[in-house]
């Protein structure tokens, strides 16, 4: 979302505002969802602060065919809307003076791979031949821009230079990088991108700006700032700003509470602690935290709820450490020149449960290796303490020729 002001007019309020596209998840939002987009861009038509609602790839339908979701903005004919959902340039009277504005909307490869010149190329081939075209658009746009006024480029769209986030697994439509030296050029005066969630500034003359997302869509943006940019803009000079918004929180609680005595009242105690902090209230949260098998009997998950409660909306997530589980071992590494039997040798001393057993798993590892039956003894339990413990080796039904003290062992 951009805030622009010309240069011309005076005052704090903008001239023109700017939306960079990905107004809702999908082409098709539910009706309660538009009403509520509608009403604030009904504020800036009441204030008749002019606006462009630019198409992005969440605004189309998945074959990249229109901006269904914003297309009744223009069939409405609301006053001071503009639907950029083609490369078009718009000149706007703002209450600061004129101003141009070109919009690119999200480009797909749709828009080529069902035309009889593509068939046989493959997808680079074709985004090849998309940019060229794209290319050659640009420049019979650029071309036409009244050198006098004040050009911004509103384009949605992934620069080849871009730091990307969660919108890699949001994406609708399949899209492709664009260079950043296809909109650095001299005739413009400002370049206003969407799709990036991260405000970043890709480029200083022209500057080329993502303000990023005005709220956080998951926790792989949870330490990240939300905004817009404010600019003042006008032929020749511009100048621009970030403003951070008071956007919903997203907190992260890990919890390592395997070597509590009482991890329920650990847990309780440590999200109690978070009440005096900037911590859970009204927030998305997520709770992990890690236990032993033994200790799940002493988590009471109705309580936990009870002290997630003030949470906007929370998740619990659990983790169980196996007992069995140990660090890698040194001797195991990449330039390990082991044999398979020296290394169960090794694997076996680090773990001391499985001493009494060593002899057993030797001569089962030896006996598999040469693809023969091994028979253990089972009179005093081996082979099920071998199933347990390890998890390798799976008692079958005994044969009717092996001894009734004895067990066939296979490796799973």
């Amino acid at each position: 979302m951009y805030g622009s002001r010309t240069g011309f007019g005076g005052g704090d309020a903008a001239d023109l505002v700017l939306f960079g596209g990905d107004a809702f998840p999908d082409a098709t939002p539910p009706p309660y969802i538009q009403e509520a987009f509608a009403r604030q861009f009904r504020r800036l038509v009441d204030a008749q602060i002019p606006v462009v609602l630019l198409v992005g790839n969440h605004d189309q339908h998945s074959q990249g065919q229109g901006g269904a979701s914003l297309a009744i903005y223009r069939t409405l004919a609301v006053p001071g809307v503009i639907v950029g959902d083609s490369l078009t340039t718009h000149r706007i009277e703002t209450r600061g003076g004129p101003v141009q504005v070109m919009t690119l909307p999200w480009v797909t490869r749709s828009t080529l791979l069902t035309r009889a010149e593509t068939e046989g190329l493959s997808l680079s081939e074709v985004s090849d031949a998309l940019r060229q075209r794209l290319r050659i658009a640009l420049e019979g746009e650029f071309r036409q821009l009244d050198t006098n006024l004040p050009a911004i480029l509103l384009a949605h769209a992934m620069l080849d230079t871009a730091m990307y986030g969660a919108e890699r697994f949001l994406a609708v439509g399949k899209g492709f990088t664009l260079p950043m030296s296809l909109i650095t050029r001299d005739c413009l005066d400002y370049v206003a991108l969407g799709h990036v969630h991260r405000h970043q500034v890709l480029y200083k003359s022209p500057p080329v700006v993502y303000p990023g997302s005005i709220e956080r869509v998951d926790f792989s943006e949870e330490k990240e700032d939300k905004g817009f940019v404010w600019v003042e803009i006008e032929r020749g000079q511009t100048t621009f700003q970030f403003e951070a918004l008071p956007v919903r929180a997203f907190r992260t609680l890990r919890l390592d509470l395997s070597q509590a005595e009482d991890p329920q009242e650990m847990l309780l105690r440590s999200l109690q602690n978070l009440k005096h902090k900037p911590g859970i209230e009204g927030a998305i949260v997520r709770l992990l935290y890690q236990v032993r098998p033994d200790q799940l009997a002493m988590m009471e998950d109705a309580e936990i709820h009870t002290a997630l409660a003030s949470a906007h909306h929370y998740t619990i997530q659990p983790e169980l450490l196996s007992q069995l589980a140990c660090p890698r071992l040194p001797e195991f590494n990449a330039d390990s020149n082991l044999s398979p039997l020296e290394a169960l040798k090794t694997f076996v001393q680090h773990r001391p449960d499985l001493h009494t057993l060593e002899p057993d798993l030797l001569a089962a590892a030896e006996a598999l290796l040469q693809d023969e039956i091994w028979q253990v003894n089972d009179a005093d339990g081996s082979a099920e303490r071998v199933r347990e413990l390890t998890g390798v080796y799976d008692a079958t039904s005994q044969p009717h020729h092996l001894q009734p003290e004895q067990t066939q062992l296979r490796l799973l």
